[in-house]
């Protein structure tokens, strides 16, 4: 039996466009490639994609991944996950004790200690995004990530719930231009765009090729759901948008 990349896909809620990637480097070719074009995988093809899924969890970088996959057995893979899955459920279960204590608090309670406040939240989801980014634009995109670390560093909650604000604030007015027609080229399209600009430079500053980078990066689902909620296409036109601004202004 076999599947179309397609199904793979929709299964694994993994993009087409990463499964291609995958087969680019190797690390995942499809079982055969039909006279359509189509890429199509098999049982074997598809244990490998949950083998691989299970160690970018651990927030392993691509290049780690197939070394390990070259190097160790299916089950041997599987045993260590499921030792990684009980450890995250334990800290999931520190987490869940934080956020009711944090309840507890706001409704009247004894005050939580500051640095209890954190209990169960780790690095690893930082680290695994940190490793997609290296993985799609290369080594050099470590300088941005650390950049922006480095400019967060004492940063409060209300500064965290600022960015965040602005970030909203931002895709609602990229809605709204976007469903009046307006030209990605159009002064009100281009002075939203460099307010995005200068919301990303709190965190890092980019120049025309990364900015251009991240513009392809808001097509993707985690992103492009979020610029599409409320209006389907929004994220096409701000990837046109920033583009032409990064080939104007950067």
């Amino acid at each position: 039996m076999a599947w179309s990349i397609a199904q793979v896909a929709r299964m694994s809620q993994v993009t087409s466009r990463t499964l291609r990637h995958y087969d680019s480097i190797g690390l995942l070719p499809p079982a055969w490639i039909g006279d359509n074009g189509y890429r199509y995988y098999e049982k074997e093809q598809v244990h490998r994609l949950q083998q691989i899924l299970l160690l970018r969890d651990l927030g392993l970088g691509l290049d780690v991944v197939a070394e390990v996959l070259n190097g160790t057995d299916q089950l041997t893979i599987l045993r260590n996950h499921h030792r990684w899955l009980q450890d995250e459920r334990r800290r999931l279960d520190r987490l869940a004790t934080t956020v009711a204590r944090t309840i507890e608090e706001l409704e009247g309670g004894d005050e939580v200690k500051m640095e209890e406040l954190f209990d169960g939240f780790d690095a690893a989801k930082q680290k695994e995004y940190e490793a997609q980014l290296v993985d799609r634009f290369g080594d050099g995109v470590k300088e941005h990530i650390a950049s922006s670390k480095k400019r967060w560093q004492g940063a409060t909650k209300a500064d965290a719930d600022r960015f965040l604000q602005e970030w909203q604030d931002i895709v609602t007015r990229a809605t709204e231009l976007f469903t009046a027609n307006t030209p990605v080229d159009a002064p009100e399209t281009q002075e939203l765009i460099d307010r995005h600009h200068r919301w990303i430079c709190l965190s890092w500053t980019p120049n025309r090729e990364s900015y251009s980078g991240l513009a392809d990066l808001y097509l993707e689902d985690e992103f492009k759901s979020q610029l599409d909620a409320h209006a389907e296409g929004t994220a096409e036109w701000a990837n046109a948008a920033m583009k032409h601004y990064a080939q104007t202004r950067l």
